[in-house]
């Protein structure tokens, strides 16, 4: 996946109501983060960084990426493998900092593919669209 790929698919995925970020506010964010070197998508869910959503497994996804319970944070809600060593609640605050070292430990160790969310928006789908404008 080329990196501006990456960056854009993040950019379609974020929604609640803490950190509302504008699409070119996430862009630039998660450029100066190194993260348009990992993907170019969006797996931010509406821009917003305190989305949870309760899956059909009993999981829970969290924050801007929607990173699940079951294997990349801890809850005391299910068993987790923890891959990315943090409490899920980390990714609920207005710093994104912790969601994208996470999101980055995904990336490498699974890939983009990973996300539900990609495989539903983006996958085989241009998304220059969604940074487009935001002088990257």
């Amino acid at each position: 996946l080329r990196a501006s790929q990456l960056l854009a698919f993040i950019l379609l995925v974020g929604v609640a109501n803490a950190k509302h970020f504008t699409r070119c506010e996430l862009a630039r964010t998660l450029q100066a983060a190194g993260m348009d070197g990992y993907f170019k998508r969006n797996t931010a869910s509406s821009y917003n960084s305190q989305t949870t959503t309760r899956n059909s497994d009993g999981s829970t996804s969290y924050g801007i990426f929607q990173i699940n319970n079951r294997r990349w944070c801890s809850s005391d809600q299910v068993p987790s493998y923890n891959s990315c060593r943090i409490s899920c609640s980390q990714l609920l605050t207005d710093d994104i900092t912790a969601d994208i070292e996470c999101a980055k430990t995904i990336a490498n160790q699974q890939s983009i593919l990973f996300w539900p969310g990609w495989q539903a928006n983006c996958q085989a789908r241009e998304l220059g669209q969604y940074i487009a404008g935001c002088e990257l």
